[in-house]
């Protein structure tokens, strides 16, 4: 199961400019999303560990998504 709705991602590409959207793109770009979005967590975490923090912070995510 997606953790990313399929509408969130509709709502994307309307803002981009698309006038309409296939199943399978908008299905892409979550499956895209998710991936870096997890990606960025994983590495904002290890941020706030070498920080010696357990709370993750704006400026671990900033550090990890550069």
């Amino acid at each position: 199961m997606a953790i990313i709705p399929k509408a969130a991602a509709e709502k994307i590409f309307k803002k981009a400019g698309a006038e309409r959207i296939s199943a399978d793109a908008k299905d892409a770009l979550v499956a895209y999303l998710e991936a870096e979005g997890i990606a960025a967590a994983e590495k904002a975490i290890k941020m706030a560990a070498v920080a010696k923090r357990k709370t993750v912070k704006a400026v671990d995510v900033e550090l990890a998504t550069e």
